[in-house]
């Protein structure tokens, strides 16, 4: 299992955004040399976890939650032809482009080292927003086609990370699963439950210490309202 690449972007005023600043930072590109990961702060202030990556829309990305964002080469190589276009590094606004290792099966609070020193820990997988739409230009049948089709894909929605131990990463670092918790909640299950199967939100509250703010009150808002 490996760190293909860390990819970080700087943002860019576009016209498909809903970021009030109507910029983003989601046209990452592979960084050379070591780059620095920690934790940014609370979700709703902090920003990104990557040293040189701009996170413009503070409601639905960044934060100590939503550090980092992880997706498989793998995956890409599914979309690639699946679209019958190239991905490169980054393209789905990832920050971590691994190889070999299961991001998307992947358990809400599982840990991976990589390299040396840096600890992440698992919280969610990613919600597909008209920002990620417009920045692949992929519109299919209708306004809200990539959206729809990318949640609904088997390949999976990436990985959010939190940062448990800070340090530098870099292109061709190990990744290694340190810990995984005793519950079956993966990333793929928890996705699914957010977003097409929301009867399925109360087995995801098992993995309630781990998971990210937004999926969490998503879990507990259905349970207050539906129950159990």
């Amino acid at each position: 299992m490996t760190l293909l690449s860390v990819n970080a972007g700087r943002a860019k005023s576009v016209g498909y955004t809903d970021a009030a600043s109507g910029k983003t930072g989601i046209d990452k590109r592979p960084v050379d040399g070591p780059v620095r990961i920690e934790s940014p702060g609370p979700d709703g202030v902090g920003a990104s976890g990557v040293a040189g990556d701009d996170v413009c829309d503070l409601r639905f990305h960044g934060g100590a939650d939503r550090a980092v964002y992880a997706f498989a080469r793998e995956d890409l190589d599914r979309w690639e032809r699946e679209l019958g276009r190239e991905l490169a590094n980054g393209s789905f606004g990832e920050n971590l482009t691994t190889s070999g290792l299961d991001v998307n099966g992947a358990l809400i609070g599982e840990r991976w080292r990589i390299g040396e020193d840096v600890v992440l820990e698992v919280t969610g997988g990613r919600i597909p927003c008209r920002t990620f739409q417009g920045h692949l230009e992929e519109r299919g049948v209708d306004a809200k086609g990539w959206v729809k089709r990318f949640t609904r894909a088997q390949a999976g929605p990436g990985a959010l990370l939190r940062v448990i131990t800070p340090g530098e990463v870099r292109a061709g670092d190990p990744v290694t699963v340190v810990h995984r918790p005793d519950h079956g909640i993966t990333v793929s299950f928890l996705h699914r439950a957010a977003t097409t199967e929301r009867a399925l939100l109360p087995e995801t509250l098992v993995a309630a210490e781990w998971m990210e703010s937004g999926l969490l009150a998503l879990a507990r808002n259905h349970v207050d309202k539906h129950g159990a």
